[in-house]
């Protein structure tokens, strides 16, 4: 003990090793920790300072560790987690960490990310007026308490190969703005009137009983100007919504959709439009069950609209 009191003195051990010192001499010795911090001559903020960032350094640690396992659940997807996401998870876990300090952990490991820098292709649908213009139902009222009360459906296109315009599919998903979730979708090389109607129909077919009528809301593209989705719609017992022209924030819900897919998925290369629609697909599966949102409550989609029902049941 006193050849560690000499080493202490003369500054030759680390300062871990201080800390524990002088913890042992006070417990050893029964006595004040300013009178071992006089005796050891080390002033008391060096000592308590050093002491506070041992016991950081071994929390980051533990929530570096924490944060390793997060990304490595479905790596492919969970390594595109922002801090705000991994920090909603630390806490369904049961860590009490602040965002902040997730972020500055994750800054230093490397860990932020950088998938939403990227710009994306978009594709256009409208050919002019060569059918019924419908209103503008939504305004860009996004937000609603109620499931199925507001679908958006919109199509995207996706490149494979040498990325060239011969080399691409198409996606059309339909979306209840209540939670997000992908209710149905279709992928395909041409971007037909029949590829758009087959998630359409699959979706409304698939809607409980409600007290209140669905609205459907898309852009002016031509498959939704034409008179059969229209007539698929009022079978159903639907509203049609349409954006104004040439106004994408009109739909801005899919919009955002498809970024965010294109974000997190297309920083692969994909060789032929199989293994693209198989990686799309199971990109859907993923978000709509397992990618947890922050304005859901860390929950996924599917798990707030289980959530709801069961509260409202």
């Amino acid at each position: 003990m006193f050849k560690k009191t000499r080493c202490l003195r003369s500054r030759k051990i680390s300062s871990r090793e201080t800390v524990t010192l002088i913890d042992d001499l006070r417990r050893v010795f029964k006595t004040s920790i300013s009178f071992i911090l006089k005796a050891v001559k080390v002033p008391r903020s060096t000592y308590y300072y050093t002491k506070h960032s041992l016991g950081r350094k071994y929390e980051d640690d533990q929530v570096i560790q924490a944060i390793d396992e997060i990304r490595q659940t479905d790596a492919k997807y969970t390594q595109k987690y922002g801090y705000r996401r991994i920090t909603l998870v630390m806490h369904e876990q049961g860590f009490k960490v602040n965002h902040k300090r997730v972020l500055r952990i994750m800054k230093e490991q490397g860990w932020t990310c950088q998938a939403f820098n990227k710009q994306t292709r978009k594709y256009n649908s409208y050919k002019g007026t060569v059918g019924r213009i419908a209103k503008n139902k939504l305004h860009r009222r996004f937000k609603t308490d109620r499931p199925y009360q507001k679908l958006v459906a919109d199509v995207s296109e996706f490149r494979y190969g040498q990325m060239s315009q011969s080399e691409r599919i198409y996606l059309e998903p339909i979306m209840d703005l209540f939670s997000g979730e992908i209710l149905a979708f279709n992928i395909s090389a041409h971007p037909t009137l029949e590829f758009a109607l087959k998630p359409l129909k699959e979706a409304l077919d698939g809607l409980p009983e409600l007290p209140y009528r669905t609205t459907v809301h898309t852009d002016q593209g031509f498959q939704y100007q034409h008179k059969q989705w229209q007539k698929t719609l009022k079978t159903h017992h639907t509203f049609q919504s349409m954006s104004r022209k040439a106004t994408c924030l009109d739909n801005a819900a899919m919009e955002s959709f498809f970024h965010l897919m294109k974000a997190e998925m297309m920083d692969e290369h994909f060789e032929n439009s199989e293994s693209l629609a198989q990686a799309m697909t199971e990109w859907i599966e993923f978000y709509n069950n397992r990618r947890i949102r922050t304005k859901l409550k860390g929950k996924s989609p599917v798990q707030y609209r289980e959530l709801a029902n069961q509260l409202a049941a």
